[in-house]
């Protein structure tokens, strides 16, 4: 029989329509089940049952938009199999509905391509695993809010209660129960015989049915019931499915539903509304003052902390104590600097030193980060937000142990966020420029393309959805609980304001390149060559006009229909750099230039009109406190602040020529003054390590000292008349003496003044926190490439047939997957006919581990015990030890 003379015979199970695809197909299907991949298959019928396990449809269902859920919602009670115009009446009801027709070629295609459904149009199979998922049950109602079909619930019913119902429905009696109940089946989906039995149902007896139509279709009912009820028992309009339970058919639901599986039905996403819009060059500018003030907050959370940060806790993370203390000191909200924190940390800047009493401190990467320019600095940030799956907005929260979820601590990992944080600034980049988002309009449209992730159902006993509806049992609505998607969608709205992503909640140009997306016309093109190609036909798309392989174009807004949801995934390391790199050239313009002076001021401050380069800002930051933040930085000089530049190393004449060099005022007179009398105490009094001692020229001041009643903390006595002894250690000798007044200064074992500098404290080197994935990772080409082939020569081996050897019927294969068994001496001549005629062979292999295998090999060499052959299934040049080999068979000619 040739090729075109065998028929084309509709596949059987999941396997078979497996088996029926090309590579192209088979690797998308690993990509959109990642899970399936791992590890890789052996063959096609393993990846068939290892799809309809139930943690993978689970897994599956969970990544599906509300429509294409509906649709396998509506397969879940349509008839097993189901031809395509039974689902399309199922979703688009008896009066049909163009938008669900247009949109539901689509979703079949995607539950076919996620193995989820399998068969041609006139027979539609939904996974075995997935309809038990979604078929409606007394322990899990369907989202559909439908209830078991006549057969299932009179199953228990006895044969003469059955012939009851059929007589008072108006149908002749059968002789058996399965007559009768096919007889009942066909009045309910007769929509001219089911209208007129309706007709003689009174309406106190349709209130009732109305009240059930939409789910949950389960009431109920006293042991004598009322006679509105007792006419819908009669004729099997309700059945008893249980003392003192009664059912609406599903038949009978559909019948009044006019044939709709849902309420509501949504083959569309919802739109992103507008709240407003400003011009893209305000959005732009505000972003860029935002990114600025980020790179300046980190910067003043980490310099607090240059001289050791606050203690780790003992179960890991920020005390809420220290939380507000970072809080204070950035003069922001503690949810606020917990957002900080948290970003320093997933940008590596931040980390525990790891010590016996840990604390937290700057990572050497924050100094090489602080050297780099202002934009770059700024992608650092701005890529580690947007790929972490650490969510700051659940510090202060409690996790399921009812414990307080802390900064920098266990338990705030969120796999979701990345995606969400992607898929937020994505819908901000298909709104017109300018154009900031509803916030509840994102909520929505993030709940429609994930709407089990909204309500939990994946997460717990089974996908039912059974919350997500407006009213009850719908499973179609838009839900009204404060899902983590939600949350999450609303915490990257807000951090991407602050971080500078976003200016005014509108998506900025170089947030937009950051998320690898090209800008718009009017970035990308100057503008003379704008006006010039004003008034010509716009050009078609070329190969080269393609975005990356993780974004999909979107439809004109607000003219078109809405794109449906993209598939995204995370970029490579080298398409983010690619990213990060466009991001910053766009916003280094848009950031102020930093400036070389400061304004000088008689009350001892000195004005920052602008950001500083980073020597004079670093010396200032040491000689001078800062006292505001905005526009202009004011920063004032202290006692205290003069000693700490004194500390650092810098004489008095140094801090003098320094002011006179970078301002553009003369130095005031009482800032000389002021630098000069510190710099004349400074050092005067030395504290060194005895348990600490303090020695002194001067035995006038040691006298008065010794008479100040502040220092009896400190356990000060006289060895010498310029040496005291003190109680306590140095660090708290020289804080003491501070307190009181006094400029002293530490000094070395061998008496020289030890210099202290504010960035002495790191930690070892550190890396930043990588992200919790979200089930296994998405397989690149090469890994799929291999994977498809992997599975096809595997397949290619348990499904071979072979040559039928003497006492066998035929030619098909061991029948049951057992390994093919042989001798030795014939093992070894087959495979040496088959070096001589170039044959393939059907092998079974036990490895040095014991693993058993079939392979399909086509042997090259035989000698000293070793086969050396070509693998199909590994798709390379094996060597194989004889006596490993359990047995060999040939192929069967190819009778085509």
């Amino acid at each position: 029989m040739s090729t075109e003379e065998k028929p084309v015979s509709a596949p059987r199970s999941l396997a078979e329509a497996l088996r029926g695809r090309d590579d192209t197909e088979l690797a998308a299907l690993l990509r959109s089940r990642p899970d399936l991949v791992t590890p890789v298959p052996t063959d096609l019928t393993q990846l068939a049952t290892r799809a309809g396990t139930r943690a993978s449809v689970v897994r599956a269902l969970d990544r599906l938009d509300r429509f294409t859920l509906q649709t396998a919602q509506a397969l879940a009670v349509a008839a097993d199999p189901a031809p395509y115009g039974e689902l399309l009446g199922l979703l688009a009801g008896d009066e049909g509905d163009p938008a669900v027709s247009a949109a539901l070629p689509g979703a079949v295609r995607t539950l076919r391509e996620q193995a989820l459904v399998w068969g041609g149009d006139d027979r539609l199979r939904l996974v075995r695993t997935a309809r038990e998922l979604l078929s409606p049950s007394p322990q899990h109602p369907s989202p559909t809010g439908l209830g078991p079909t006549v057969r299932e619930a009179t199953a228990g019913m006895s044969p003469g209660r059955i012939q009851e119902i059929v007589t008072a429905a108006g149908l002749p009696s059968t002789h058996d129960a399965v007559s009768a109940v096919a007889a009942l089946t066909a009045l309910f989906t007769d929509r001219e015989r089911m209208a007129a039995l309706l007709a003689e149902v009174p309406f106190e007896s349709l209130e009732v049915l109305e009240r059930l139509v939409w789910g949950p279709p389960y009431g109920q009912v006293t042991a004598d019931p009322a006679t509105r009820l007792r006419r819908l028992l009669d004729r099997g309009l309700l059945l008893p499915t249980a003392p003192g339970t009664v059912v609406l058919p599903r038949e009978v639901a559909l019948h009044l539903r006019g044939g709709r599986a849902h309420r509501a039905v949504e083959p569309a996403p919802p739109r992103v509304g507008a709240a407003a819009t400003h011009s893209p060059r305000t959005v732009d500018a505000t972003a860029a003052g935002q990114a600025y003030t980020a790179l300046a907050t980190v910067e003043e959370l980490l310099k607090d902390w240059d001289e050791g940060g606050p203690a780790v806790l003992r179960s890991g993370g920020l005390s809420v104590r220290d939380l507000k203390r970072t809080a204070a000191a950035l003069d922001l909200p503690e949810q606020v600097a917990a957002f900080w924190v948290e970003l320093a940390y997933l940008s590596g800047l931040l980390a525990s030193d790891g010590e016996a009493d840990e604390r937290y401190a700057a990572t050497p990467a924050y100094d090489t980060w602080r050297e780099r320019p202002a934009a770059e600095r700024w992608t650092t940030l701005a890529a580690a937000w947007l790929t972490a799956t650490r969510t700051p907005g659940l510090v202060g929260g409690r996790d399921a142990k009812d414990h307080t979820l802390s900064a920098l601590g266990p338990g705030l990992d969120r796999s979701a966020a990345p995606e969400v944080r992607r898929r937020v600034l994505t819908l901000l980049a298909e709104l017109p420029e300018g154009t900031a988002p509803d916030a509840g309009s994102v909520a929505e449209r993030l709940r429609w393309e994930r709407p089990l992730r909204a309500t939990g159902g994946a997460a717990g006993s089974g996908p039912t959805g059974t919350g997500s509806g407006s009213g009850p049992g719908t499973g179609s609505g838009p839900g009204t609980g404060d899902d983590l998607r939600s949350r999450l969608a609303r915490w990257t709205l807000t951090e991407a304001e602050m971080l500078g992503v976003t200016g005014r909640g509108a998506l900025s140009a170089h947030g937009r390149a950051l998320l690898g997306m090209p800008a718009p016309a009017s970035k990308a093109q100057p503008q003379a060559e704008r006006a010039d190609r004003a008034d010509r036909a716009p050009e078609p798309a070329g190969p080269g006009d393609r975005l990356p392989v993780h974004h999909r174009p979107a439809a004109p807004y607000p003219d078109s229909p809405a794109p449906p949801p993209p598939a995204l995934t995370a970029p490579t390391p080298a398409e983010q750099a690619t990213a990060s790199a466009a991001a910053a050239r766009l916003l280094a313009p848009q950031l102020p230039e930093p400036l070389d002076h400061v304004l000088l001021q008689a009350d001892l401050t000195a004005v920052a009109p602008g950001p500083l380069r980073r020597p004079l800002a670093d010396t200032l930051g040491v000689l001078a406190d800062v006292e505001s933040k905005g526009g202009a930085t004011v920063y004032r000089f202290t006692p205290g602040s003069v000693r700490r530049a004194l500390d650092a190393g810098r004489a008095a004449a140094d801090l003098h020529a320094f002011l006179a060099a970078h301002s553009r005022t003369p130095v005031p007179q009482p800032l000389t003054y002021l630098i000069d009398d510190v710099a004349r105490r400074h050092g005067h009094l030395r504290v060194g390590a005895a348990s600490a001692y303090v020695r002194c020229d001067d035995d006038a001041m040691l006298n008065e000292i010794l008479a100040d009643k502040r220092a009896a903390e400190l356990g000060l006595r006289r060895l010498a008349p310029t040496v005291l002894a003190a109680q306590a250690d140095p660090a708290g000798l020289l804080e003491g003496l501070r307190r009181m007044g006094f400029a002293p200064a530490a000094e070395s074992a061998g008496g020289d003044v030890l210099v202290t500098r504010a960035d002495a404290r790191r930690t070892p080197p550190r890396t930043a926190p990588e992200p919790v994935p979200e089930g296994p990772p998405v397989p690149d080409d090469t890994l799929l490439a291999a994977a498809v082939r992997a599975v096809r020569a595997g397949d290619l081996a348990s499904t071979a047939p072979r040559k039928a050897k003497d006492g066998e019927a035929d030619g098909t294969g061991t029948g049951s997957g057992e390994l093919p068994r042989t001798g030795v001496a014939e093992t070894l001549a087959t495979v040496q006919a088959a070096v001589l005629t170039g044959e393939t062979l059907w092998i079974g292999y036990v490895n040095a581990e014991g693993a058993a295998s079939q392979r399909v090999i086509a042997p090259v060499r035989v000698e000293g015990g070793f086969v050396t052959a070509y693998d199909h299934t590994a798709d390379a040049v094996r060597t194989y030890p004889l006596h490993r080999i359990t047995g060999v068979a040939e192929l069967a000619d190819d009778e085509n």
